[in-house]
């Protein structure tokens, strides 16, 4: 991923005339890591595109507000977890289903996504994945995918690190025991 200077991002942010310019940057710098945060979460590329464009809107509208408190990063990342959940609640709801149906009928749709280029071992890994909670899935995807420390992945997500290693090491149990049931 592209540094960019925060500062100096954000004091451009403030003046109308360059706003829309340092935003454009934003966007380039941050699109591809935000789409894959995403993806792991509705697991389908029409719509995790739909939730990061709804992401930057978001960003877009609040980011006169933007203080500073975290990193730009850090701030992107929760509106697009937040957009991420909003839009897996509707579609659990329009579907009329328990958290535990939809998971299920979730899990395929990583695997099936046309930009899925994964061998078997993959797969089943994207399989396994996709039967953890979201809140599992996060942190299981930002640790074993993204290698991420667990003191980051705090600061992101806003979750103690005994907590967040309490999730990893559950969601990984799950995830062997999902392999152990496909021997």
């Amino acid at each position: 991923m592209a540094k960019i200077d925060e500062q100096d991002i954000l004091k451009r942010i403030q003046e109308p005339r360059t706003r829309r310019q340092a935003f454009e940057q934003i966007v380039n710098v941050y699109s591809r890591q935000l789409y894959w945060q995403i993806h792991y979460l509705v697991q389908n590329h029409e719509d995790t595109d739909d939730v990061l464009q709804n992401t930057f809107i978001k960003a877009w509208k609040g980011i006169e507000n933007f203080k500073g408190d975290s990193a730009l990063f850090t701030w992107l990342y929760r509106i697009a977890y937040n957009e991420s959940l909003t839009f897996l609640k509707q579609r659990r709801q329009m579907a009329s289903i328990d958290d535990e149906d939809f998971t299920e009928q979730m899990a395929p749709n990583f695997v099936a996504d046309e930009y899925f280029d994964g061998d078997e071992t993959q797969e089943l890994l994207m399989q396994a994945v996709s039967t953890l909670p979201p809140k599992q899935r996060r942190v299981f995807c930002m640790k074993y995918f993204e290698d991420k420390k667990y003191e980051e992945i705090s600061d992101i997500v806003g979750t103690s690190v005994g907590a967040l290693k309490a999730s990893y090491h559950i969601a990984v149990e799950k995830i062997t025991n999902f392999f152990k049931s496909k021997e």
